[in-house]
């Protein structure tokens, strides 16, 4: 398949295989230039690889399409939703995202989405729909897109499952709405997330479960301008390192009526960031500026 598929989002083929996947818009004869965060990727504290599982999230339709993505057994992601296009056709023009993207001539294109593309701000990666940006610690990687970002410490052999990987410390924020979460207060939706938060990041194979929690913090906080609300737990897990989540719910500085939640899951091991790096991520993070593609440091 090349210059037959119809127009619609599909992972990127100059995906390398680190960092979170994005999906780039194909008009129906070249890869364009637009780039999103998949649906799915609203959940990806931990990576499975190599097993064909369910992304536990759907951005609602009104905000993504309502795509659902699938793991397939090389780590890559398919989609599955009956109204969302067909499979990522073949690269024209090129194999493995080498030079692939041009296509062989421009006759014919269908128009790309009204999609926003991701600022370009150095140290920063930015979820555009949310309108925050998150700063990016020295020698981790960030990923802007328009819906959802993240920074991250890389991945390594997870503890109690070696078939999958895992991060000793990671922040992603996204729209409340797409993490299903109705509460209408930063409040409630911070108190709201954190159970889900914790056993999304430390609850499954991964870490053999979680034990216990304790909770550290509960409180009001102002970031990037807003009023929002923080709530912090210290998880024991069965198997592997313990952690710290973290669920931070503000109003998005772009639009009052949205919710955006910032999640931060952190090991607790002596390769793992401090606790007092989630601080300054927290602090650091700012309302959304500038206009343009990719973010300070990217996967």
């Amino acid at each position: 398949m090349t210059e037959m598929s119809p127009p619609g989002w599909h992972t990127d083929p100059g995906y390398t295989g680190t960092g979170p996947v994005q999906e780039r818009w194909w008009d129906g004869s070249r890869w364009t230039d637009q780039l999103r965060m998949p649906p799915a990727a609203v959940r990806r504290r931990r990576i499975r690889i190599g097993v064909g599982v369910t992304a536990g999230v759907v951005v609602l339709a009104a905000i993504a399409g309502g795509v659902l993505m699938l793991t397939d057994d090389s780590g890559r992601t398919k989609n599955t939703s009956s109204d969302a296009a067909s499979p990522a056709p073949s690269l024209p023009g090129g194999q493995d995202g080498q030079g692939g993207r041009g296509g062989p001539g421009d006759g014919g294109r269908s128009p790309a989405p009204d999609q926003q593309q991701p600022p370009s701000e150095d140290g920063y990666a930015t979820d555009v729909m949310s309108g925050v940006s998150l700063p990016v610690p020295d020698g981790w990687k960030g990923q802007s897109a328009t819906i959802g970002a993240s920074v991250s410490t890389g991945t390594y052999t997870c503890p109690a499952d070696t078939s999958q990987k895992c991060e000793r410390g990671g922040v992603f924020a996204a729209p409340a709405q797409a993490l299903k979460i109705t509460a209408s207060t930063a409040e409630a939706a911070a108190k709201a997330d954190i159970s889900v938060n914790a056993k999304e990041s430390y609850g499954g194979k991964a870490y053999g479960a979680i034990s216990s929690h304790q909770q550290l913090k509960s409180e009001p906080v102002t970031v990037a301008g807003q009023k929002g609300y923080l709530v912090r737990w210290k998880v024991v897990t069965k198997k592997g390192d313990d952690g710290y989540v973290q669920s931070l719910v503000l109003p998005s500085p772009h639009s009052a009526d949205m919710l955006v939640v910032v999640r931060s899951g952190f090991d607790i091991s002596s390769k793992a960031p401090s606790l007092s790096v989630m601080d300054e991520i927290t602090k650091g993070i700012k309302a959304a500026s500038g206009t343009g593609s990719g973010s300070g440091q990217t996967a």
